[in-house]
């Protein structure tokens, strides 16, 4: 079979990896222009296909026949060739109500705000009255297609319980957006983000900062996945398929963030994980070292400790944007609420917590290059990596020991 995914921009998709992991098709990434779309779906040369931005209500008027909930919601996902015959359906259903259920929202009597007007703000009307809510309302920032603008919606609704983001805001690489502004809806009671690249994107993570349930878009990515394929094949899945896609995915696309004390391992685990793992590895001061061409020592003794954070910030930057790796960071990192933002779009942030008894000052990190200095350190750092960790993972014992326990733990 022959399978894929069309769009007008496909670098920020997963949805190749997570097809192959199914290994029932050849699944591509095929990029469309606007005026290629109509040539495309005429040829007909595909076995299935799945639509995303901006082509899912596009497509209709080239199919042949539509299942009763892509009729219903007006926007397709999947697109099936039955024999020359072309038929629309839409996954996204599924898969959005699957994410919802997954979380433990209860949107039953409630107003749900979905920002966005597209197609799937379709889709996340119809789940969210599926699953019960009193009044869905679509916000837009031009108020088009029967949305509300969104000056709007924060005078009548700011009493809203759940948002859905279905906007392209703050998806790869334009991480820095945000669909909504949190702190004009003081009630909300859940916040639902389609957007999976990067993992954590900053509307779920400023949801989750002000203490709201937040999750993106990844477990919806994955359950649509599966319900495309058993569209696809006409053969079903087993039901746990969509879990085991998701852990499978949210594993690989996950930095493994290294935190803790000078001196407790950061970068020699990073390297046996990288290793273990086939990713790559960042360690920070490393990168730092190699960029500037000084000891890492001397660059403080030269350009002072600002210059030396701001550099460190900036190799975070970089490093943080994509996920898959394994990085080591440099023990002030976590210092900057700036740097966790970044360690926390793609990452889970591990605390390597060695003890003090065996920790030893060195002389090429000047914070910590005598006992009384790294003592001090020790007893102001310590209760910062513990709050800012995903987990804690003691460092007893060999660097193959800590590994082990680390990919049990995030595994």
């Amino acid at each position: 079979m022959r399978c894929g995914l069309i769009g007008e921009t496909l670098g920020h998709s997963f949805s190749k990896e997570l097809h192959e992991m199914l290994g029932r098709y050849e699944y591509e990434l095929i990029e469309l222009a606007p005026p290629a779309l109509e040539s495309f779906l005429r040829a007909r040369d595909f076995d299935g296909v799945n639509v995303t931005i901006p082509y899912k209500q596009a497509v209709i008027p080239y199919l042949d026949g539509l299942s009763p909930r892509a009729e219903a919601i007006g926007a397709v996902n999947t697109i099936v060739n039955r024999g020359g015959k072309l038929f629309g359906d839409n996954t996204d259903f599924a898969g959005l109500e699957a994410l919802i259920r997954r979380m433990g929202l209860q949107l039953r009597g409630a107003t749900v705000l979905i920002a966005g007007s597209g197609g799937t703000s379709r889709t996340a009307a119809a789940a969210a009255d599926a699953l019960g809510a009193a009044e869905t309302v679509r916000l837009s920032r031009r108020g088009r297609d029967g949305a509300l603008p969104y000056e709007t919606a924060y005078k009548k609704y700011a009493d809203a319980a759940f948002l859905i983001n279905t906007t392209p805001a703050g998806m790869w690489p334009e991480v820095e957006g945000v669909p909504v502004e949190l702190g004009r809806l003081p009630r909300l009671r859940g916040v639902v983000d389609a957007v999976y690249n990067p993992l954590r994107t900053r509307l779920v993570r400023e949801a989750a900062a002000r203490g709201i349930p937040a999750e993106g878009g990844l477990y919806m990515l994955a359950a649509q996945a599966a319900a495309s394929a058993e569209v696809f094949t006409g053969a079903p899945l087993a039901p746990d398929t969509a879990e085991r896609l998701y852990r499978a995915l949210a594993f690989r696309k996950r930095n493994i963030v290294l935190t803790g004390m000078p001196g407790c391992g950061k970068s020699t685990l990073g390297a046996l994980l990288a290793k273990r793992l086939g990713r790559t590895l960042v360690d920070t001061d490393a990168e730092i070292v190699r960029q500037t061409g000084m000891p890492i020592a001397e660059l403080f003794r030269r350009k002072g400790e600002p210059y030396f954070r701001d550099l460190e910030t900036e190799t975070l930057r970089g490093a943080c944007m994509t996920g898959g790796k394994v990085i080591a960071t440099g023990g002030g990192a976590v210092l900057r609420p700036e740097n966790m933002e970044l360690l926390r779009q793609n990452g889970t942030v591990v605390f390597l917590d060695r003890p003090l008894s065996a920790l030893r000052p060195a002389p090429e990190r000047p914070l910590a290059d005598d006992a009384a200095k790294l003592e001090a350190l020790y007893a102001e750092r310590r209760p910062i990596y513990t709050a800012a960790a995903d987990v804690t993972v003691p460092v007893i014992g060999a660097p193959e020991k800590t590994a082990n326990d680390i990919l049990e733990m995030l595994q």
